[in-house]
């Protein structure tokens, strides 16, 4: 290969990437000289006055609160306190966006094994389904591991309750069960069915979740069982025993309601129409408290602004905190603000979500050109302090695909969260799982990347 070749496939790399050498240099000399104001925000977090500060308020807010599903008094309750104490906290232009969003009541519910043997059994209703009538729904149950062996077994599921005993993979795997469940047992007669919890530990604990009905298909009841229970009854079905359940669900979906998108502000000093947004859902499921999924990311990303504002800091490009309703039955909060903000996509340099718990954090992931990764890999470096340095490919936030999809950078946080789906959807997701030292870690990754990508001179390459 001659020199002028070699020379050829440099400027072409360089072209791929979106950016050019010079200008590489020159962006990572920016980043390196913003080492110390990423210090000041990981002093302050870390060490300084606002040392467990998004753990107290996140703390103080689901005390009061408790639990906040889409639909209900109570999160519309949350939200306008969220509006007042962004505002007492010195953001700007704090408010409300409008989004209509569904309205499904659990009500009253149970389910009792009667044979082999009597034994109550621990459940959620899963989120859309439908209830059962008054009576009940009393039914002999066909225990599958698998939608294969439901379809090989399909004579043998009319007038039945589906049990799915599925092994546990991982979420996105695992999830599916729960997800169509209930239709693939009504596509072979079945009056409802019970799925095994998604979650790779169980202390006898049932998860909920939202569950697709198909069109055309008729729906049925479904809930979630423990892993404890699905399993027995697996035992109980390759004994031979007979097993009968009985299912009493109240559950209604009633007419969609209003709800609100939360947002705040510190608006850019340079290039104010230009928007870093940093996010998390302020739903959650109508059990527990809502704090790790997603009270944690939620308030992290208040967290971001907040920091950023007591150290009287102002970017170049405005930080815009959003917080999102309704995401839990299928990010109807995101949608709604994509349809009102998308002739701005232009504007938008970079989203961040966090909805995967905010534990120890380890870095982020990135949705975005070459160019954009190894810029975010430049300011990562700033967070060696902590221990954040990693950055990977491919961001995980759902609110926020309706931007990356259009070619915005995303960033999704990175963190220990092997315990997540311990408590993902149950009575145990409360303040107990949340640290404070660990909120610390997250709420600095989170303001450090948001403000260094809002105060470069340029927006990040797509």
């Amino acid at each position: 290969m001659t020199p002028i070749v070699v020379h050829l496939v440099v400027i072409t790399s360089a072209l791929l990437l979106g950016i050019n050498a010079f200008d590489m240099n020159k962006i990572k000399n920016e980043i390196y000289n913003k080492r110390c104001i990423a210090n000041k925000i990981i002093n302050l977090a870390v060490h300084g006055a606002a040392q467990n500060q998004s753990y107290n308020r996140l703390a103080n807010f689901t005390d009061k609160f408790g639990n906040r599903i889409a639909g209900s008094q109570n999160l519309e309750n949350a939200i306008d306190y969220m509006l007042g104490e962004l505002t007492k906290d010195g953001l700007e232009n704090v408010h409300g966006e409008k989004a209509m969003v569904p309205h499904w009541v659990r009500g009253e519910e149970s389910a009792v094994m009667l044979k082999p043997r009597y034994h109550p059994l621990s459940m959620l209703g899963l989120g859309s389904s439908i209830g059962t009538p008054p009576e009940g729904i009393e039914a002999e149950v066909l225990v599958v591991r698998t939608f294969d062996e439901l379809k090989r077994k399909s004579d043998q599921a009319k007038g039945k309750i589906v049990v799915y005993n599925q092994k546990w993979v991982d979420y996105g795997t695992s999830v599916a069960y729960r997800r169509k469940g209930a239709t693939a047992a009504a596509q072979v007669g079945a009056v409802a069915s019970l799925i095994r919890s998604v979650t790779a530990l169980s202390i006898n604990s049932p998860h909920t979740g939202w569950q697709d009905y198909q069109v055309n298909v008729t729906k049925i009841p479904t809930a979630c069982i423990t892993v404890e229970d699905a399993e027995m009854m697996w035992r109980m079905s390759q004994r031979g025993d007979k097993i009968v359940v009985r299912l009493k669900m109240d559950a209604e979906n009633l007419p969609s309601v209003e709800s609100r998108n939360t947002v705040a502000e510190i608006r850019g000093s340079t290039y104010p129409d230009e928007v870093v947004l940093v996010s998390g859902h302020l739903d959650s499921w109508d059990v527990g408290q809502g704090a790790m999924d997603d009270g944690g990311g939620a308030f992290i990303s208040w967290q971001a602004l907040s920091l950023i504002r007591q150290l009287n800091l102002r970017p170049k490009r405005t930080l815009r905190a959003v917080l999102w309703t309704a995401e839990e039955e299928g990010t109807f909060g995101a949608g709604s603000y994509w349809q009102q903000h998308k002739e701005e996509v232009h504007k938008f340099d970079f989203v961040m979500e966090s909805d995967e718990g905010t534990f120890t954090p380890t870095g982020i992931a990135i949705t975005g050109n070459n160019a954009t990764i190894e810029i975010i890999r430049e300011i990562s470096k700033l967070l060696e302090p902590i221990k954040a340095t990693q950055v990977l490919s491919g961001q995980r936030g759902e609110d926020i695909l309706y931007w990356t999809s259009k070619g915005v950078p995303g960033g999704s946080l990175l963190n220990q969260n092997d315990r997540y789906s311990y408590f993902h959807h149950t009575n145990g997701d409360t303040m107990t799982v949340q640290n404070p030292h660990e909120m610390d870690l997250c709420s600095a990754v989170w303001a450090v990347i948001a403000f260094i990508v809002a105060d470069l001179e340029d927006m990040l390459p797509r």
